[in-house]
């Protein structure tokens, strides 16, 4: 994917990952499921946030998340990710870890014809986040190449 604000340059795969990473900072911070920030976000934003993620990555991650939430109005809501039941679930996964899990499933569904942006959506919007968001299970610590076996199949089955 090319920069939306200077075409000679390339999105890379490290800003893919940091925005997957905000976009997990900012949901847990809002107790908002993750697709509600990449749907309120849009395609044109996550295209902006993916050209500058190379700077922004230098930033304050609070202070990112901070102005991620002022610019898109985003709002608190009750999706707490870390409610688990603490028989199951000693620790839950920092939201670095979980912006690699989605920065890699990303990479490995992304098709020819598809940037960034339009497979964040997908992706993001896909039944398979709820299970991989599900801590009390442990799809999110499957190999990459299960997770992307089970985004193809509809299910961890």
């Amino acid at each position: 994917m090319k920069n939306v604000f200077f075409p000679d340059e390339n999105v890379t795969s490290d800003d893919l990952y940091f925005v997957c990473y905000m976009i997990e900072r900012v949901a847990r911070q809002l107790k908002q499921p993750n697709r509600y920030v990449v749907n309120r976000m849009g395609r044109k934003a996550l295209a902006e946030k993916l050209s500058v993620a190379n700077v922004l990555h230098c930033e304050n991650p609070l202070a990112v998340a901070s102005d991620w939430i002022d610019e898109f109005a985003l709002e608190k809501g009750t999706h707490d990710v870390s409610r688990v039941n603490p028989e199951l679930v000693e620790e839950i996964p920092t939201a670095l870890q979980m912006g690699k899990v989605y920065a890699r499933l990303i990479l490995s569904t992304l098709t020819p014809e598809e940037e960034y942006p339009d497979a964040i959506l997908r992706v993001y919007n896909d039944a398979i986040c709820d299970v991989l968001d599900d801590y009390n299970g442990s799809a999110y610590y499957e190999p990459s190449y299960y997770i992307t076996k089970a985004y193809y199949q509809g299910n961890f089955n």
